[in-house]
């Protein structure tokens, strides 16, 4: 599932139609990325319509054209946006393609439909982009709000705790474990068990790799360098980059996750 720096990298990959206007609208009426959207309607609110801006928040993408007309796309697990030109050889997961003036298109590719696109047309922000938790990068993501977070799921994992979209958008399974890694947290910790010194050092290692992932991943797709977790979770016999012990990989909280036995000690988050 795509996470916050690669929906980041995908939300750039629309750029090229920035200031072109809607001409044609191509929607697989077979496909489960349109449900519930009906062409016509799509196709009399955005035509003739210009992209006017574009934003990437949590696990989600909007697209605003006009003064009154967002799409909203949300990626799933094998979803991707490209962008080319009238001419690109057109594959068979092409569910989604904006015809825009100057010969560009924009296209939404998804081999699995997993992902979806929303529509909204009225005045202010759709409710479903509205509704996202502030930013981890954001002034409002405060040491507070993490602590806050943590005692009211006091009994789960910390690892589950960090996968919840409704306090910490756009984290997921790898960018999870990066953090918890960095911090020296064990993904089994009791959420509860944090500590103020903890909380506050949990809170400035998300920022810290939330930008880190934003400039590494999410401005060109760029690999992380072998000092991440990223690049050894996965492999067998893996070791961790800075101990050079053995990793673990287990599942928590319903998910497969890694982490260094050598470095994150269970006991180590009550400070």
């Amino acid at each position: 599932m795509p996470e916050l720096a690669e929906v980041e990298y995908f939300r750039r990959c629309w750029n090229p139609g920035l200031t072109r206007t809607v001409q044609g609208i191509r929607l697989n009426p077979k496909a489960r990325v349109g449900r519930g959207l009906k062409l016509k309607s799509l196709t009399t609110a955005l035509k003739g319509k210009k992209l006017i801006k574009s934003h990437a928040a949590a696990k989600q993408m909007a697209f605003q054209f006009g003064d009154d007309v967002w799409l909203g796309i949300h990626l799933g697990m094998t979803g991707r946006l490209e962008a080319g030109n009238a001419d690109r050889e057109p594959t068979p997961y092409d569910h989604f393609v904006l015809k825009m003036s100057g010969g560009k298109e924009l296209i939404f590719v998804d081999p699995r439909q997993f992902g979806r696109v929303l529509f909204w047309q009225g005045v202010g922000e759709p409710p479903w982009w509205s509704k996202i938790a502030p930013a981890i990068l954001s002034p409002e993501f405060t040491v507070g709000v993490v602590e806050v977070f943590l005692r009211r799921r006091a009994r789960t994992a910390i690892k589950a705790v960090l996968l919840m979209q409704e306090r910490f958008p756009g984290i997921g399974n790898w960018m999870a474990d990066e953090i918890l890694w960095r911090a020296g947290f064990h993904p089994q910790a009791k959420a509860g068990a944090f500590g103020p010194k903890s909380v506050r050092k949990l809170h400035a290692t998300l920022r810290e790799v939330c930008a880190e992932a934003m400039e590494v991943i999410g401005k060109d797709w760029s690999d992380p360098p072998d000092s991440w977790l990223f690049n050894h979770r996965w492999k067998d016999g893996g070791r961790c980059p800075r101990s050079k012990k053995p990793l673990v990989r287990e599942d928590v909280g319903g998910r497969t996750t890694c982490w260094s036995p050598e470095r994150q000690l269970l006991g180590a988050e009550r400070r």
